[in-house]
């Protein structure tokens, strides 16, 4: 059910690539330090979402240039589907099959399942203990293996999460 969900919102976080991007975009609604607040209606969605601080990308040990799309972290709503906080992170590239994807959130380490370039906490109760940590941390640093091999590290900025992640819920609770 999540990939079908998030779909849409991937769609319209295509347009998320880089920060100016973003500020071209109609629908975001507010900004809160390093979180973007975004809206769509019909059907009503809602997200809180962030690009990383910084990104190493790594293949036997040593560091490397590669080419990856958008790389994000969000929490989404959509109220039709009794969606409320829901976990994502697209890293820019296929995930390596039967990995899962570390998000460590000031020391405290969580797994994504994968799907394609995209993974999420595997249940609702897991997206509720991973917002309630991202409310107290500072940084969020997702680990993931490409299908080619690589080794990707995205470490993500939390400022400005909590007061981003209540506007989104707020913005979608009617």
């Amino acid at each position: 059910m999540f990939k079908k969900l998030i779909s849409s919102a991937a769609c319209i976080l295509g347009l998320l690539c880089s920060s100016a991007s973003a500020q071209e975009t109609s629908n975001r609604v507010s900004t809160q330090t390093d979180w973007s607040v975004f809206v769509e209606s019909d059907p009503t969605e809602c997200w809180a979402v962030t690009a990383p601080k910084e990104t190493v990308n790594k293949r036997d040990g040593s560091v490397v240039a590669v080419r990856r799309s958008k790389i994000l972290l969000f929490v989404f709503h959509r109220p039709s589907d009794n969606v409320k906080g829901q976990v994502a992170f697209t890293g820019g590239y296929p995930f390596a099959k039967g990995r899962s994807i570390a998000l460590d959130l000031d020391g405290v380490t969580y797994d994504l399942a994968a799907d394609g370039e995209w993974a999420w906490p595997p249940s609702a109760a897991d997206d509720a203990k991973i917002i309630a940590a991202m409310k107290r941390g500072a940084k969020a640093v997702v680990t993931a293996q490409s299908e080619r091999g690589t080794v990707t590290k995205d470490t993500f900025s939390l400022n400005g999460f909590t007061a981003a992640v209540k506007d989104a819920e707020k913005r979608c609770a009617g």
